[in-house]
This record gives C-alpha cells, structure tokens and sequence, in this order.
C-alpha cells in the first residue's frame, strides 16, 4: 500500500479506541499497516520512541526484575516469565541464558522501539517493543506487577530518541530467508557428504548457507536417514504426550530479529480449534496449527551422538516452531525424547508408498 493511502496518526488512534479487544498486531492488518506503524501513531499519546541499542537494552533490564519476554512470527506467540540474567552482548549476536529467559537475539535486525504505556480500565501496562525495518515486532517485554517500575523508567529515558514523530517509514517485506530457491544449487551427494560431517547443531545454518539450500530443499533432498516428514497433526501429538511424560523439552520459536527458547517440561496444554495453547506458570505458547504447512523430523550428528528435531514450516517455507529433547552440550540426546520423536506420525516417503 502507497503511504499516501495508508490512515493517519489520529486515523489510527480512533481505529484503536473504537475495537480496544483487537490485538494490535491484528488490528494494524485490518488497516494495512504494520504493527510498527500503529504504535508509532501513539507517540505523544501513550507511546515514546526508543532507541533499539540492544547492548543497553539487556544490560539495563535485570534491574527491571520479573518481566515477560515475548517473542513472536506470524504463527506463533512464546512468553518467558522471568528475568534478564546472564547477558552477553554483542553487534551481530547477542544472548540472554537466564534459568527462565534464555535468548537469541540478532541486532542489526531491529530498526524501531518504543516504550508503550497502555491505559486498561485502572491499570497501566508497560511494554517495551522493538520492530525490524519492516515494521514486524521482534521482541517485546511486558512489565508485571512485581517489576521495578523506578529502574524501567530509568532505562526507557535512557533509550528516549530525539526523534518522536507519530509516522515511520517502512520497508516492503520481502521473501523469507527460508523461502524455497528457484534452483536447487547442491547435489544430494553434496548435502549428505556436509550433514554426515556435522558436529554441532548450530553448524546447520552455514552449511544450508555454503551449499545454497533452503531449510525445506535440504529435508526434502536428504534421505530418511537424516529427514523424514511427518502429518502435520504430529505437533499436536508432541504436546500431549511430552505433557502426559512430564518430558522436558526445548521449544524454540523466532523471527529474523530473536529466537525465544522454554526448556523445561510442559504441563497444561489445551487445543482451542486450530489453535495449541500451552498455558503453564513462566511459560505461554499460542501456536495456529492451521499455518503449518509441512513438519519435518530431522536428526543431527553432533560430538555427542546424533540429536533429533521437530519443526514446523508454513506455506512461505519459514520455521514456525522448534523442538528437541532438553539437553546440555555434552549431554546425549533424551531416550525418551528420541522414542517419541521417532514415534510420531509420518507421511510415507517414497519407499513406503511403493510397498
């Protein structure tokens, strides 16, 4: 959409006041707008401006105390209670791997932020929310009643931009990083030649990136051996019986800008239509299954012996959600983990399907 066609400042301020049980990030599709945006509408009215210095912005939040973390794409919402401990910081990566809040942030992808003040009957929320150049939120933080509201205003007048103009200006969102390329640059012998020399699991993305793939080409290129596809009800199966178990597991869910990692068990999960809910005391999950396009069950070679993922792909080919066995480095991978990631159910591959 043109700027010129998009609703002015007061135009989505009056938007907001007149549907006020509509999620933000809902509401500013209705208007063709991003979330980014309609919150910068509210600057000099409930919203200021704010500096995205992630350095800053970790550093100073553990004196904010308990706080909920919140990360999100377009399918998926994960909420950490907790606190921002054991920072590193960093220009091209930065981390947070507190007991409860554990982060992976990438800076040089967030370009807007805001300190957001939101008036609800007598109750004021606080959040603190930081957008790409897109306008899509990459992170946001919400104050609860047992955070120090003294440190958090001291760190958003820290941030405070000169710049407090109600109007941004947007890029055009462009195809996903895991969008399915055109054409297949690698071999299958060449894919499995670099998956079978995996040591770590984070030594997957660059090797997707040395060899030109998408995430999706390399499941679909590999073999049953490292990748087999599942029937897209298999996430719904995890979260049943990981909660029956008392398992605990890793559930990743990220955007370009920070991934937001749960690792413990999962204890109340309950499906509402298309929608999965984990609904636990630090730990919230709001998962559309309708968006899931594919789900693939992928096994890594590691130092430790071969670790083994679940992930969930929408219909752009970018990674809803994650999930492994919990686990530390050095540890071996879950057998119970393993058992029932290997138990979900498949989609036949191309040998089944001819028996």
């Amino acid at each position: 959409m043109d700027q010129r066609e998009k609703p002015s400042p007061d135009e989505i301020r009056g938007a907001c006041e007149d549907n006020p049980k509509i999620r933000e990030h809902d509401l500013a599709a209705r208007l063709g707008i991003s979330e980014a945006e309609l919150v910068a509408a509210h600057c000099g009215h409930g919203a200021v401006r704010i500096e995205p210095r992630v350095d800053d912005l970790l550093t100073g939040l553990e004196a904010v105390g308990e706080v909920m973390a919140l990360t999100r794409n377009e399918s998926a919402v994960h909420e950490k209670i907790g606190v921002y401990d054991k920072v590193v910081t960093g220009n091209q990566h930065a981390m947070v791997l507190g007991d409860e809040i554990d982060l992976r942030i990438f800076p040089q992808a967030w370009a807007y932020g805001f300190a957001v003040e939101k008036r609800e009957g007598a109750e004021i929320r606080r959040s603190l929310q930081f957008f790409d150049a897109t306008g899509e939120a990459m992170h946001k933080v919400h104050l609860r009643p047992a955070s120090n509201l003294h440190a958090y205003q001291n760190l958003a007048a820290k941030l405070a931009s000169s710049d407090q103009e109600p109007i941004i200006s947007v890029k055009a969102s462009g195809a996903g990083d895991n969008a399915v390329s055109p054409e297949q640059a690698a071999t299958v012998d060449d894919l499995r030649e670099h998956w079978s020399r995996l040591s770590d699991v984070h030594q997957f993305y660059d090797m997707l990136k040395t060899l030109k793939l998408s995430r999706c080409q390399a499941m679909r290129m590999a073999g049953e051996d490292y990748a087999w596809q599942l029937d897209n009800d298999a996430v719904g199966a995890l979260f049943q019986q990981a909660a029956e178990d008392e398992m605990p597991i890793m559930c990743f869910v990220g955007n370009r800008g920070c991934i937001q990692i749960h690792s413990g068990p999962i204890k109340s999960v309950k499906q509402i239509g298309p929608r999965i809910n984990v609904l636990d005391e630090t730990f919230h999950l709001h998962l559309r299954t309708h968006h899931i396009r594919e789900v693939w069950a992928v096994r890594k070679p590691t130092r430790d012996g071969h670790v083994t993922s679940i992930e969930a792909y929408g219909a752009d080919g970018k990674m809803i959600i994650q999930f492994f066995g919990a686990r530390k480095e050095g540890e071996r991978e879950r057998s119970d983990w393993r058992f029932l990631a290997e138990s979900l159910p498949r989609i036949p591959g191309p040998t089944d399907r001819d028996v």
